[in-house]
């Protein structure tokens, strides 16, 4: 199964900041500890034409050359820099080549990305180029065929609505857009999502497990598509400092399992990035992100075994 890293790419940020950046690089160690066989490679750079396929011009370029302004980087959370602009390529660029090799292998990796607080003319939350949704798009413009169109499930369970996603595809059918996430919390004026579940605080197991059974359900429904974008987001976790749900280790991989195990049953390739994740003990963090890399080899393995 294939992974694509940007954590060599750090981004510089100031003492005490929230952002757990260390997070990445601990999670390929857990990687190459427990998972050997996950085969990971660096991220390539988005460049400027993948990035408008979801972004305009004018915000490309003012991240780009560092002219954007202070309240728009304050939004994002991140101090601009050099490192940051290759980063947030690199990060978007891992979501592109998972989606790649998604469709040659049935399952892959971004350890990473999940941006879904970055809309098509500004950032937000952690999150400055948006890397599902320029993703799908290019993916939908090297997979046309015939004047067949690429479909698309954004299946975010991330703990904040993505509600930049949610944005940019607010007027595309091609793309369905599912955010399951805390009723509660950030972002406090949310968008419309082809599907919402707002959670509320506390939400535990059992609740939520049924309420992703349900979207599932919605979804297949309403929408066959021929791909998934998955943002496993590992702050709803109990522990999680600004998730405000409580899920358990076994909660999220059972979270995890549903969701692959839908993609597999109609053998839709799935792709996916690691988004959120901000347990006070960051080693918590990693153990939910490694836990869903284990679901994913799974399911990988029988999509090899499926082709032989």
């Amino acid at each position: 199964m294939r992974a694509f890293y940007s954590g060599q790419f750090v981004l510089p940020l100031p003492p005490g900041h929230r952002f757990p950046m260390s997070r990445y690089a601990l999670l390929r160690d857990r990687l190459l500890e427990h998972l050997p066989a996950v085969d990971m490679d660096q991220a390539p750079r988005a460049t400027d034409g993948e990035l408008a396929l979801a972004h305009t011009p004018q915000w490309i370029a003012a991240i780009s050359d560092g002219s954007v302004s202070p309240q728009a980087m304050r939004e994002i959370g991140f101090p601009w820099s050099e490192a940051m602009v290759e980063r947030s390529r690199r990060s978007t660029g891992a979501t592109i080549a998972a989606c790649r090799a998604a469709f040659a292998g049935g399952v892959a990796a971004n350890m990473a990305g999940g941006t879904h607080h970055a809309y098509a003319d500004k950032g937000g939350g952690f999150c400055v180029f948006n890397d599902a949704a320029v993703a799908a798009r290019l993916m939908q413009a090297e997979h046309g065929r015939g004047g067949r169109q690429l479909k698309v499930a954004v299946i975010d369970l991330d703990v904040h609505q993505g509600n930049g996603t949610a944005s940019i595809f607010r007027s595309d059918p091609s793309v369905f857009t599912l955010s399951l996430h805390g009723q509660k919390n950030f972002p406090f004026r949310k968008e419309a999502s082809d599907l919402d579940v707002e959670l509320p605080d506390g939400c535990g197991d059992a609740d939520y497990l049924t309420a992703l059974e349900h979207a599932l359900d919605e979804l297949d429904r309403r929408f066959s598509p021929g791909l998934v974008i998955y943002l496993a987001g590992a702050d709803p976790f109990e522990r999680d400092r600004l998730g405000r749900l409580k899920l358990t280790f076994d909660g999220l991989e059972a979270r995890d399992r549903r969701v692959f195990d839908w993609a597999w049953q109609r053998r839709v390739p799935l792709a996916f990035a690691m988004a959120g994740g901000y347990a006070s003990d960051i080693a918590e963090t990693v153990q939910v992100q490694l836990g869903t890399f284990k679901v994913a080899f799974d399911y990988w393995r029988r999509w090899q075994n499926a082709a032989r």
